[in-house]
Formats: structure tokens, C-alpha cells, sequence
């Protein structure tokens, strides 16, 4: 973390303190450095700060201010930088201790906020620890579910680095979140509902095989419908029926909790083939298709109002656009063939579509897109429209620079559709066989597992919730009746290994 030249030490002022300070800022004094700081801003970020500007202390009038206790003065910057909205890199132990113990002594929710959305492999057991000593729950948290999902690759590191037993034992007690699929259907009657229309989730011991995690309801359509994970509930809206393709008003939402459905209302407007997006309390439903018309309306679903509200239309038609989420941002790709990749940042706060990049390639344009890490990867097709071959190129939000992936990933049967990135893995499935990929902090995404593919024909929708342990489901009966999978893996070459990602990765 680089700090800005706003720190003056043996007590003197800041850069462009003194008689040219600004109306409403102060300077705050931590360790032996002067620290240059906006008063609304810290009142708005920081409890503390808040409550004494709001009492009727004599330091809350004052123009300086010591904060005493032992804070360190790099993570006062660091807080400031994060409640500015800049873009902070932390990569130093040392940051990271600070980072969590400002938040933790400021009351910061921006910056415990900020520290959640970059837990990873690299700091994972450093801020689990800091949240630990210093009482950050939300972090705590968010760090001990990261090494449940990331059990593969950090659980020897955790066992050898000291952590306290309690710790361990806390990771161990969660549930990691569990990679589900579910077929193409229509709704049918409740006598018709049978055996095809359930819900799937992939039992990852041993060879690996499907489990039945529950049947879908009756009048709910999968087909063409909006398909998203919030709160980790399972959300599907919308679809169509019939040989008429007649627009689904309304739709299901699943509670694994509770292994029960509820109805959901549909938005305003009826629409299909749409991108559904969860995301902090809310549904969003962006474009898709109605009596034949590509439509850029867009809507907002509050789950605690259960009531849909119009939101700023998107920046032009599209269906089935792929979406993303990346550090508390919405991102939505569009396309415009043949050689165009938009990418489109949506704020919920200001209700504004901003543009965020565009890329450009010969002949081939973004199908679908994934985030991990603060990056999104967006996969597209191959040169002359080759849509069996397609390349990767990888987004990286703090730079603002594009990367090509080296290799070529096989989209046979619309696997690239599939994916979803649980912790440092990616999983993904088709009817052949299921693949779980390690995605490595150079962004490189390497084979890891093979098990076996789902058990159905036609489109597969995919989604990661996380089960109670008490149901993990009964082994898919389909499989008695299908061929060794493992022998037909082994005669694909090695050449033809291939990534996949989905369109919308929550």
C-alpha cells in the first residue's frame, strides 16, 4: 500500500494544512505523524468518529485530534483510502494487521467491508487471525468460510501456521458451498412432475457423483428462465411454456435450510431469456425478450418488500447478457458481433450504467463471464466464428488492463455455460463428464479433478448453495444407466481439456 503524502511527522502540519485547511477538515495525530482528514468524511465511515463529533466533548469541536491506544498511522491511511473509494492493494502482513485493527477500533464498515472482498489464498489465514485478536466478526467470518470453500489448498498451510484450535474448528463446523445443476424444463402438471424435474447437487467425495437435493415445483419453468443464488437462496424467475414459448409471469425461490419452495412475484414487465442478478438484498432482471422484442428495461426486486421497482433501463437491448459480480460491483457484458466486448458497471446507489471497458478482437466477441479476485474473465469465441474453440481474457479491475489467457477451451455441448468459482476453484459440468479447474494467482486456470457429468440431457443451469449438513442428498438413480465416464475421459486428449465459465457467476 503506497500511503499519499498526507503524513507529517514530529507533530508538524500536513501538506496543505494551516491557514489554507479547507472548511470541515482537521488534522488527526497517530503515532508521531500529522494526518490530514475530512470531518463529514469521517463521521460518515467511522462510528467512532461519528459519535465524538456528535457529543459534547470539547475534542469534538477541535480542528486537531490525537487518537491515542496504540493505532497505527499506515492503517489510518489505509482506512481513508478505503472510504474514498480508492483502490487499495494490500500485500504486506504487516498492512493487513493494521487494516484490521483500524476497523476494528474506528468502527469502520467500509473498511471491514473492503478487507471481506479480498480475502484470498495469499491472506486468508493473516486476517482470520487479526479478526480473531481484534474482534471483527463479519471478518472473521468471511475468512473462515473462504478456508472452508478453499479446504484443498490452505487446510496443510492452516494446520502448520499455528492458528488456535478454535479457529480450525470453526471452518470445520461450516458447511462449503456445494456446486448445484438443474435440466432445461416447462411446467407440467403435479402428476407429471416425476423424476427428471429436480434439483442436483455434486457430492464431491470419492469419484464424485449427482445427489438429489430437491424436486422442482410444478408450474416453475427453467426454460429461458432468470436464474440466480442471493442469501444463499436459489431464485428462478420467468421462462417460458408451451410450444408457443408464452412468457412465465412470476417464479420460485428454494431455501436448502428449509428444503421448501415459495412463490416469488414476477417483475412489471414478463420477460425471458433475461440476466438475473443477486446481489446485496436485491434481484436485479436486465433486458431480455417479450412477444419477440429485445427489451433494455431493467428491474430491481427487494427481498425483504418482495416488490419489484423499475431501475435505469441498461445502455441498449440485449438478452442473455453475461453478468458478473467482482468486490461489491455489478458488471454486465454485452456484445456486438462480430470483433466487440462492452463490459457495463451498474451502481445501485446512483442508479447509473457506467462504461468500464471495451475489447476488440478479430472475429470473435464475450459469450460469458466469471470474477475471481478482483478480475473478470470473460470468455469468447475462436477466430471465424469457432465456437468450439474458444480463447479467455482476464480483466483486471484495480489496473484496467486486458490479459489473454494462454490455451484454448473446448465449449462442446455449451459447457463454457456451467461454471462457478468456489474459492480458488472452478467448477464446471456437461453431460461427459464434470471438471474442477485451479484458477492460480498469475489468473492461469489448470486442471484439478475430473468426476462424473450430470446425469440429463439439454441445457444445464448451475448455481453454488450451501447445504446443512444433515442434507447432503441421495445418489441420482440415473446413473446405473449410463456408461463409464471415467473411460471416456480418458480417450479425450489432453489438447482438448477446457475451461468453463458461466454467464453469470454470483
Amino acid at each position: 500500500f503506497q500511503t499519499p503524502g498526507a503524513c507529517s511527522p514530529d507533530g508538524g502540519p500536513a501538506p496543505g494544512d494551516g491557514d489554507d485547511q479547507p472548511a470541515g477538515s482537521l488534522r488527526v495525530r497517530v503515532e508521531d505523524c500529522w494526518i490530514a482528514a475530512d470531518r463529514a468524511l469521517l463521521a460518515r465511515h467511522s462510528d467512532y468518529f461519528a459519535a465524538l463529533f456528535h457529543s459534547e466533548m470539547a475534542d469534538s469541536r477541535r480542528d486537531e485530534l490525537h487518537v491515542r491506544g496504540g493505532l497505527s498511522a499506515r492503517g489510518f491511511l489505509i482506512m481513508l483510502a478505503v472510504c474514498r473509494g480508492e483502490a487499495v492493494t494490500l500485500s504486506d502482513p504487516g498492512e493487513l494487521w493494521d487494516a484490521v485493527e483500524c476497523a476494528a477500533f474506528l468502527q469502520v464498515e467500509a473498511l471491514t467491508r473492503h478487507l471481506c472482498d479480498v480475502v484470498d489464498s495469499a491472506n486468508c489465514l493473516a486476517l482470520y487471525s487479526a479478526a480473531r485478536v481484534f474482534g471483527v466478526h463479519e471478518l472473521y467470518h468471511a475468512a473462515a468460510l473462504f478456508l472452508c470453500d478453499a479446504r484443498e489448498d490452505l487446510w496443510e498451510d492452516a494446520l502448520g501456521s499455528g492458528l488456535p484450535e478454535e479457529l480450525l474448528e470453526y471452518s470445520r463446523s461450516l458447511s462449503p458451498a456445494s456446486f448445484v445443476a438443474l435440466g432445461t424444463h416447462t411446467p407440467t402438471t403435479e402428476s407429471l412432475s416425476g423424476a427428471f424435474r429436480v434439483v442436483l447437487h455434486l457430492d464431491e467425495e470419492g469419484e464424485g457423483g449427482w445427489r438429489h437435493l430437491t424436486h422442482l415445483p410444478a408450474l416453475c419453468s427453467t426454460s429461458l428462465a432468470g436464474v440466480a443464488v442471493l442469501h444463499n437462496r436459489l431464485y428462478i424467475v420467468g421462462g417460458v411454456r408451451g410450444y408457443g414459448k408464452e412468457t412465465v409471469d412470476g417464479g420460485h425461490c428454494y431455501d436448502p435450510e428449509a428444503d421448501a419452495w415459495s412463490p416469488v412475484p414476477g417483475p412489471a414487465q414478463p420477460r425471458c431469456d433475461f440476466t438475473l442478478l443477486g446481489h446485496e438484498g436485491r434481484l436485479y432482471a436486465v433486458g431480455g425478450m417479450h412477444r419477440g422484442t429485445t427489451s433494455a428495461s431493467a428491474e430491481a426486486f427487494d427481498v425483504a418488500t418482495a416488490t419489484w421497482s423499475p431501475i435505469r433501463d441498461a445502455p441498449r437491448p440485449v438478452a442473455s447478457a453475461a453478468c458478473a459480480v467482482a468486490r461489491r460491483r455489478m458488471f454486465v457484458c454485452f456484445w456486438r458481433p462480430p470483433d466487440t466486448t462492452e463490459i457495463y458497471e451498474y451502481a445501485a446507489a446512483g442508479d447509473a450504467w457506467t462504461p468500464l471497458t471495451v475489447l476488440r478482437r478479430v472475429q470473435s466477441y464475450g459469450h460469458c463471464m466469471a470474477a475471481h479476485a478482483g478480475a473478470l474473465y470473460v470468455m469468447r469465441n475462436g477466430p471465424g466464428d469457432d465456437f468450439l474453440r474458444c480463447l479467455m481474457e482476464r480483466y483486471d479491475l484495480a489496473t484496467g488492463q486486458w490479459s489473454s489467457l494462454p490455451g484454448v477451451y473446448v465449449n462442446s455441448k455449451g459447457a463454457l455455460f456451467t461454471g462457478r468459482v468456489r474459492g480458488d476453484s472452478a467448477f464446471t459440468v456437461k453431460h461427459l463428464l464434470t471438471l474442477v479447474y485451479r484458477v492460480t494467482p498469475e489468473g492461469r486456470w489448470t486442471p484439478r479433478r475430473q468426476m462424473r457429468g450430470y446425469p440429463e440431457s439439454g441445457s444445464l443451469l448451475t448455481g453454488l448453495l450451501r447445504l446443512p449438513r444433515r442434507r447432503r442428498g441421495t445418489p441420482y438413480l440415473f446413473f446405473s444407466n449410463m456408461c463409464n465416464q471415467s473411460e471416456i475421459f480418458h480417450k479425450i486428449p489432453s489438447s482438448a481439456l477446457h475451461v468453463q465459465t458461466h454467464k453469470c457467476l454470483v
